[in-house]
């Protein structure tokens, strides 16, 4: 309000909403949207049994068992009659307050009765006037949104090859090009990607159809949500949330070719990389910040080195890591694999065991390793990857195979379920609910 901002953002209030009076309160405390969770669910069915995660709700909501499934009795309807109430309930409060619309509400923290809540027990201690002071605002400000912000997208990077790229999305025609980037160019390749996809779908292009090559550094979300079919090529360094949301894209990213520097050593890329990442390939020649895969559900990543909290919450895909980890690798992971280079053992003293094992390499892994390593090789030239493929054979009794538990029990039920000619499906399901 002070700066004049508040007419082109959104405020969202949420959190134990259920009422009318719910919503006119946070109304009155600036929001002009509000999330409701709990109470529509409720609605649809809950019974709040709290056994979300382990596919045994009795009300067949949050279960994937098909005969549970069946005793789902919600229906769109309900939800719908739910916020006609609440809306009328709205409508009640505001003609009481004096107020036409919700849009008079906002942010009117002179109409709370605040005497109650601060002068309650539970309040000592609390300074509520940050929260309950009205702001400084010339006359007749504005307090929601009415304009449209301007995020700038008619100068993204994108527009510059773009267009040399539409043969590629018309007809599949091979392209390549090479362009400057700058830290100040975000999500680069999403645009390109957008246009792909809304084209293709999900299944974008074939491999290697549009082959981008970039010179510089790079701002945030490099390469963010690119699908299949793309190759980014960046020669220089880049920041947070490289391949976010990687869709089937491939990124590779190493030093200038006149980097004076030993790569291995040197930080190429930020943090959160592969964030939610679905498919797709990652090659970096250097080490990276925190919370990398972060999420990742199917990207596969080659990497000389990460900060802390790699692989936090990961689902799916293989992670490669040739260096140096922090603390509290595999956080959270519950699928997916990740193969770390631990010549010194350092590993055991820094991952996170709440859910995950280190094993050896088995045959089949030490080969697909080899195979990625030299591809690493291959798209980056890192000399890490010459060194550890010219002595493989001793080289590969150094790395540590992290493993989930349940992913494993998922992988072991899945090879019995084979050999036994039973459904693969309902063995998984029955491993899944323990």
């Amino acid at each position: 309000m002070a700066n004049d901002l508040r007419d082109r953002i959104v405020v969202q209030v949420d959190g134990q909403m259920k009422t009318g009076r719910d919503v006119v309160i946070g109304a009155l405390l600036g929001a002009e949207e509000y999330g409701f969770a709990t109470a529509p669910l409720v609605v649809s069915g809950c019974i709040m049994m709290r056994v979300c995660h382990l596919d045994t709700c009795p009300v067949g909501i949050a279960t994937q068992n098909p005969v549970l499934r069946e005793r789902f009795t919600g229906t769109p309807e309900f939800v719908e009659t739910f916020f006609e109430y609440i809306a009328e309930e709205v409508r009640e409060y505001l003609a009481a307050l004096g107020l036409r619309s919700l849009e008079e509400a906002v942010g009117r923290v002179d109409l709370l009765d605040t005497a109650a809540a601060i002068d309650h027990w539970k309040a000592s201690g609390l300074d509520l006037s940050p929260i309950l002071q009205a702001p400084d605002a010339p006359e007749g400000a504005v307090r929601h949104r009415v304009a449209d912000q301007d995020h700038g997208l008619d100068k993204a990077l994108d527009h510059q090859f773009l267009e040399a790229c539409r043969p590629a999305i018309e007809d599949g025609t091979r392209v390549a090009t090479e362009v400057a980037v700058r830290n100040v160019d975000r999500t680069v390749g999403t645009l390109l990607g957008y246009e792909i996809t809304r084209r293709h779908g999900g299944a974008g292009l074939p491999e290697g159809t549009i082959d981008l090559t970039f010179r510089g550094s790079a701002g945030q979300s490099f390469g963010a949500f690119v699908p299949r079919g793309v190759t980014m090529r960046l020669f220089g360094d880049t920041n947070d949330y490289l391949g976010k949301g990687l869709s089937g894209g491939r990124i590779i990213v190493r030093p200038a070719e006149d980097a004076p520097f030993a790569a291995e050593e040197n930080i190429i890329a930020g943090n959160v990389i592969l964030y939610g990442a679905t498919a797709g390939e990652v090659f970096l020649r250097g080490q990276v910040g925190e919370r990398f895969c972060v999420r990742n559900s199917g990207a596969i990543a080659v990497v000389e080195g990460v900060g802390d909290h790699a692989c936090e919450y990961m689902t799916g895909g293989r992670v490669v890591v040739l260096g140096p980890t922090g603390r509290n690798f595999g956080a959270g992971m519950s699928g997916g694999v990740a193969y770390v280079y631990d010549p010194h053992g350092d590993l055991s003293r820094v991952y996170n065991r709440e859910m995950v094992d280190l094993e050896p390499l088995s045959h089949d892994d030490r080969m697909w390793l080899r195979d990625r390593i030299h591809l690493h090789q291959q798209e980056t030239g890192s000399e890490v990857a010459a060194r550890l493929l010219a002595d493989w054979s001793t080289e590969a009794e150094q790395f540590v195979t992290v493993m989930p538990r349940d992913y494993r029990r998922v992988i072991e039920a899945t090879e019995r379920a084979v050999a036994e000619g039973r459904s693969v499906e309902e063995a998984v399901m029955e491993v899944s609910r323990g």
